[in-house]
Order: C-alpha cells, then sequence, then structure tokens
C-alpha cells in the first residue's frame, strides 16, 4: 500500500494528513502559532516559524502513523497566500519578515504605481488589478522603505517555495502562487513578464526562474532532512500551490460551473474560467489542477474567522466562561441565543472591514463598522451581525463573479471552520440563494495537497478521482423569506459603505499622523 502526506501551511498554524491510495486518512497533525502585527494593519511572519511548524507535523504524522517511510510515496506542502513572499540572500537566508496577505501597509506604493506606471497594460498582462494586498505592491515596499534589504536581496519565495527548498535544496515556484503575485507575473504566457517587471521597477531576476506545476515534484528529500521527520530520504516534494486554490480543488472544483467559499480566518470564494477580466475586481491565477489551462478566479474578504475571534474575544469572556464550565465551544453558547434572532439581528449591520478590504471594494482604509445599535441590543445580536456581515461580504463577491464566470452551479460548497456551524450554514444558504453543501471528512487544503502528491507519482491520473475522496452533504436549504429580506438588507450593507467611506478614510489619515 502507498500512502501520501498532505501539508497546509495557513495564518495561524500548520496541518497535515497522511492519506492511503483510496483517500482514507490515516492519520492527522498540527501546530499553532501567531501573526505579527507591529503596527496597524501590518502583519507579517518571519519563516522559520511556518518551517518549524512543517517540520513537527510531518514528523508527528509519520511517528503516529506507524507506516513504513519506504511506503511513503510523496508530500506536497501548500500555503497560505505570502504576499511579498520571503526576501531571501544569495544564501536563500531570510533577509526580512514576510509581508503576507492581510498585510496593509504598501498604500504608499499604491498610490505610486497609480501615478508612474500604464496600469490598464498592467491589469492586461497579469489579469489581476491593483491594491496593497497583491504582493508586488508589498514587493515595492521593501524597495522604498527597507532598502538595504533590497541591495542584498537575490529571490522573493513564496512560503511554500521557501519549505519546499530546505527540504530539497532546489528553488523553484510554482504557477499558482506566482499568479497570485500580481504585477510580475504574465497571466496568458504563464510566465513572469519582462515588461511588467521593467515598467514596476522590480528586476526580473528577483523572480525564480524555474516554474513548475502545483503537482510537479521540486526534488527528493534531503538526507539531513530525512532523518529529522523519519521519512526516506530521497522522498518526492511536490509543488504545492496556494491555500485557497488547493482547499477549492479539494473540494472537488475541476472544471468551470464548480464554486467553493472557503472561510476561515480570512474568506475566499473561487470558481474555475478560462479567461480573465480585471475589470471585476476579483483576483486570478492559473489553478493548481489543469494550471497551464485553467484559471483560478476568486474574491475575498480579509477577515472573516478572524472577524468573529475578535468579538469573542474583545466582548464575550462571560461566555467563554459559561463554554468551560459546559464543557462546550464558546460558538455554542453564542448561538444558542442568536438563532433565535430574525434576520437582519433586529437592525444591525456589521462590516467585517477590521484590516481593510480586499474585492470587491479593493479599499485598504476601509474599517469595522457596526451600524445600528441600540440599548435593546445584546452581544448575541452583535455575534449575529458578524456572521451576517461576512455572508454579505461573501455575497458581493459573488456578485461580482456572476459578471465574469463562464457559469455557476446552484449549489454552494462551504469548507473550512464556518461549516462546524449550523446556524452559519443558515444564514449563508439565506443570503446567497444558494442550497449549501459541505464536506463530510471535514478537511480542507491538506486533503488538496494530498491528490496533488499522489498525482505527481502516478497513484492517481485522473482529477475527476479527487471527488472519491470525500462525502459531501447537503447543509441548508435557502428560506425564500429570509433571503427577500437579506437582499434587503443586503443593499443596506453597501450602501453603508459607500455612505461612511469618506468618513472612513479621514479616520484611517488620522492615524497615520500620529
Amino acid at each position: 500500500m502507498k500512502y501520501v502526506i498532505g501539508v497546509d501551511v495557513g495564518t495561524q498554524s500548520t496541518k497535515g494528513i497522511l492519506m492511503n491510495a483510496e483517500g482514507r486518512i490515516l492519520t492527522s497533525a498540527s501546530r499553532g502559532y501567531s501573526v505579527e502585527t507591529p503596527k496597524p494593519l501590518w502583519a507579517q511572519q518571519w519563516p522559520e516559524v511556518w518551517l518549524e511548524a512543517t517540520m513537527a507535523v510531518l514528523a508527528d504524522i509519520v511517528r503516529q502513523s506507524g507506516v513504513d517511510k519506504s511506503q511513503i510515496a510523496s508530500v506536497c506542502i501548500s500555503s497560505l497566500y505570502g504576499g511579498s513572499g520571503i526576501a531571501v540572500d544569495e544564501n536563500l537566508i531570510p533577509l526580512y519578515p514576510c509581508l503576507i496577505w492581510m498585510d496593509r501597509r504598501a498604500s504608499d506604493r499604491v498610490e505610486w504605481v497609480k501615478n508612474y506606471v500604464d496600469t490598464k497594460e498592467l491589469f492586461r498582462i497579469t489579469g489581476n488589478s491593483l491594491d496593497s494586498y497583491y504582493g508586488y505592491t508589498k514587493i515595492l515596499w521593501i524597495k522604498e522603505h527597507e532598502p538595504e534589504v533590497w541591495e542584498n536581496t537575490r529571490f522573493f519565495l513564496p512560503p511554500n517555495s521557501y519549505i519546499n527548498y530546505k527540504l530539497t535544496g532546489e528553488v523553484a515556484v510554482d504557477h499558482c502562487s506566482a499568479g497570485n503575485i500580481g504585477g510580475v507575473y504574465n497571466i496568458e504566457k504563464r510566465d513572469w513578464s519582462t515588461k511588467a517587471c521593467r515598467m514596476l521597477g522590480i528586476p526580473k531576476s528577483m523572480m525564480p526562474s524555474r516554474l513548475v506545476a502545483s503537482d510537479e515534484i521540486v526534488g527528493g528529500l534531503l538526507p539531513e532532512m530525512a532523518e529529522k521527520l523519519g521519512l526516506a530520504a530521497g522522498t518526492p516534494i511536490v509543488a504545492g500551490g496556494v491555500d485557497a486554490a488547493v482547499a477549492t480543488l479539494a473540494a472537488g472544483v475541476v472544471a468551470p460551473g464548480n464554486h467553493v467559499a472557503m472561510i476561515g480566518t480570512s474568506m475566499c470564494w473561487g470558481f474555475i474560467n478560462h479567461s480573465v477580466d480585471a475589470r471585476h475586481g476579483l483576483i486570478s491565477m492559473p489553478h493548481v489542477n489543469n494550471p497551464l489551462q485553467d484559471i483560478y478566479t476568486f474574491g475575498g474578504a480579509i477577515t472573516a474567522g478572524a472577524s468573529v475571534t475578535w468579538f469573542i474575544e474583545q466582548f464575550c469572556s462571560a461566555e467563554k466562561q459559561q463554554a468551560k464550565e459546559q464543557g462546550c465551544t464558546v460558538h455554542h453558547v453564542l448561538e444558542e441565543k442568536a438563532k433565535c434572532l430574525s434576520p437582519g439581528a433586529d437592525g444591525l449591520v456589521f462590516l467585517p472591514y477590521l484590516m481593510g478590504e480586499r474585492s470587491p471594494i479593493w479599499d485598504a482604509k476601509a474599517t469595522g463598522t457596526l451600524v445600528g445599535l441600540s440599548l435593546y441590543h445584546t452581544r448575541h445580536h452583535m455575534y449575529r451581525a458578524v456572521l451576517e456581515g461576512i455572508t454579505f461580504a461573501l455575497k458581493d463577491n459573488i456578485e461580482s463573479g456572476k459578471a465574469c464566470a463562464e457559469r455557476l452551479d446552484n449549489e454552494l460548497i462551504v469548507v473550512g471552520g464556518a461549516a462546524f456551524s449550523d446556524m452559519w450554514m443558515q444564514i449563508i444558504a439565506d443570503v446567497t440563494g444558494y442550497p449549501v453543501l459541505t464536506i463530510k471528512e471535514e478537511v480542507e487544503a491538506p486533503l488538496g495537497d494530498c491528490f496533488l502528491a499522489a498525482k505527481a507519482v502516478g497513484i492517481i491520473q485522473n482529477a475527476e478521482q479527487i471527488k472519491q475522496w470525500f462525502t459531501l452533504e447537503a447543509r441548508a436549504e435557502p428560506d425564500a423569506k429570509a433571503h427577500e429580506k437579506y437582499n434587503a438588507l443586503f443593499n443596506t450593507y453597501r450602501s453603508i459603505y459607500k455612505n461612511i467611506k469618506g468618513d472612513m478614510h479621514q479616520l484611517y489619515d488620522l492615524t497615520k499622523m500620529e
């Protein structure tokens, strides 16, 4: 029997699983960590945190499984969108923390690009637009504000590329991660763009020349790493890709029509297309499956689960204590009352822009907003409003996607931590109007990693086979009356942002003066 290992390096934890060739999970492991936020709207991580977590997860999986190392056919590692990537020197030693997807410090570079670069041509080449979310603006921030780092940088490596290098000694970047940088990647030619790099003033030589498919073997596991992990030297290490795309693959999205919402720390809703149009405000990159033909297009909210966590940590100490006494989760305690409230939480609307916002508004100066508060409202109202606000952000992206998708199936698959909540699944169905399905096995990107690992070594050949590795289950059907009310509330959600956008920006600018 052959086995594969899939590991996903996420924003707040690294998770991994070991599977057999039939898609049965034998064991799993995880390691948690935190994001550095040294200044408002900054978010960074040192790559050694990711490497140590990946090593620990791999070692745990091998030890717990009891599987003979000779039977482990391959390993694939996906990762969070690394934004700038990791600036490394000639010896591939990290020089600076990685400015991850959540980081918004590059607003000044966005303005520079607007003023000095032909953005219409840039968007045409890359299939992506302009925002401090994109890695190329973060790279420009390092160039402008950290000249010593810039002077000594040899490459900018996505997180999974860096870890793959440490495991194999080989430098390569998968097409999915390359495309997600925006700015420097030609989406049509599937290569770094000489013209775009020249326009931006980013040397093309800082982008590793070896571009690979996500299911391509980067190299064999180094002997010294094999000894630490309990794996065989030479075990194939597979390229992997951006976690959102890998999680989407894990939910069986291999053809136009399928669409999935991944709701964890952030929210990513995506689908497969064969063309791109940056004007719709979504993000596009080669898919992790069939990357030379298929494009993964997605929209996302920066703080989805992060908004829920923030609310609980700041306002729900009593519910946390109650959950501890009852032996349940704090979410369960909050939902006992929140689920009994009517759609709209009795007049509360939450805008989940706690770190600015990505698509479709692309506004780094947007701020979190709770509108409609009165003495009548409780924490349960606010909790429901937070879940609804994140779901309105999902609907906002779906509406943009409808304008450019080849087609969308009449059902929505949801993966991630949100899928544990029946209440949230019903809200999603009622807001979007789609029947909601989830994956019974409760796995996300690591399942997609296992598929890529198995495909790389010939254990499986057909992408459709991944659908045999999980079980979809129906979770919620939209209620017509609730859907009608949510449609009206969604219009209010949109208009609130438009009406107070100027005030949000003024507050943002005032904080910059301090």
